[in-house]
């Protein structure tokens, strides 16, 4: 049975973007995107394929299916419609632009979180569902369907930008599966409790 996973680099003090996060300026100002990924790519900008680095990303795109907030895949536009070519799902209150019919693999859901995680999950079969976005990612943990949460600890005090979680609703325990360790960053896997 597949999990819901939420994969998010952030700096120690909370911040996923810079300030001023909107489609013309993703990630922010002061180049804050560029810091908090910099663990998972090489010099000339490839992924790392080896190490902690390599690891990680091998188990993102091993995923079957992604669960992304509007905001987060209308900056991207949509990733051109393939994120390591799997199905796409967007939940939304609204249906989406003209320019998602360019894109098959990108399914925009308006009847909630929980069904376009259930959708997600049928689509990625036995393999996980990688989830992105903040907004996306607190409205998933309050619906109680998201399970798991791969946070990418970046040593760094961003001061201002976007959090991860600005707003939720009541407190969430978690547990601590994994931990790795590395100079550019600590990689700590939780499961959430219900």
């Amino acid at each position: 049975m597949s999990s819901s996973v939420l994969y998010m680099s952030m700096s120690l003090d909370g911040y996923i973007a810079g300030p001023n996060d909107e489609p013309g300026n993703p990630g922010g100002d002061g180049a804050a995107v560029e810091r908090l990924h910099a663990w998972g790519y090489t010099v000339a900008g490839d992924v790392r394929r080896s190490g902690p680095a390599g690891e990680l990303a091998e188990a993102m795109e091993a995923t079957g299916a992604v669960l992304a907030g509007r905001r987060t895949v209308e900056q991207v536009d949509h990733w051109k419609g393939d994120h390591h070519g799997v199905p796409i799902f967007v939940p939304s209150h609204r249906p989406p632009g003209p320019s998602v019919a360019s894109y098959p693999l990108v399914t925009y859901v308006t009847d909630g979180i929980a069904s376009a995680m259930a959708q997600a999950k049928a689509a990625a079969g036995d393999r996980d569902v990688m989830v992105q976005g903040a907004y996306t990612a607190q409205r998933a943990i309050e619906a109680g369907v998201l399970d798991e949460m791969q946070i990418h600890q970046i040593p760094v005090l961003l001061g201002a930008g976007r959090r991860l979680f600005e707003v939720l609703q009541s407190r969430v325990e978690l547990e601590i599966v994994r931990v790795i360790d590395t100079p550019e960053a600590t990689h700590i896997r939780y499961r959430i409790h219900r």
